[in-house]
């Protein structure tokens, strides 16, 4: 063929992009599908393991002993630990609130002749808050003056040495 000369084409012969399809393309088989055309599904040949259903229990060594039983037993109770039975309880497994005595002084002015300082009264003022849903246990540290001594009760709280000297 030239270049600048016409092509003369015959009307009765085909070419190659005129060719159409007879026959659709057959699948490829593919391996390890299941059903008729794949062939073991990775799964091997023949045995209880390749068959639908039951497989061989946990630990089965195809009737050599089993691996738990070729070990040695261990001896002793060294190492043990018990068994903790039930849940524990909130008050043991929360920290208590730790509060000191200039905080208690502003929340209690001493107005009132003998005011009584617990985890309720502490709550309603605004001091603590519930943790929880609960009320937590309150601990007193004694840092800050404290001089109404005689005016405060403390009930459900505990102290530490330095506020029960100081009170």
């Amino acid at each position: 063929m030239t270049w600048g000369k016409a092509r003369k084409t015959n009307k009765n012969s085909m070419q190659l992009h005129e060719l159409k399809v007879i026959h659709k393309n057959k699948s490829r088989k593919r391996v390890g599908r299941g059903g008729k055309k794949g062939t073991y599904s990775g799964r091997g040949v023949k045995g209880q393991k390749s068959r639908a259903g039951r497989k061989p229990r946990l630990g089965f060594a195809g009737g050599d002993t089993t691996i738990v039983k070729r070990l040695p037993k261990q001896r002793g109770t060294v190492g043990k630990v018990p068994i903790r039975k039930g849940i524990r309880p909130f008050w043991l497994t929360s920290k208590p609130v730790i509060l000191n005595l200039g905080d208690i002084k502003k929340a209690f002015s001493g107005k009132k002749k003998e005011e009584i300082v617990s985890p309720k009264t502490l709550l309603k003022k605004g001091i603590i808050e519930k943790i929880r849903g609960r009320i937590p246990r309150v601990k007193i540290l004694g840092k800050g003056a404290f001089e109404a001594a005689g005016s405060l009760k403390f009930r459900g709280v505990k102290l530490s040495k330095s506020v029960q000297k100081k009170i």
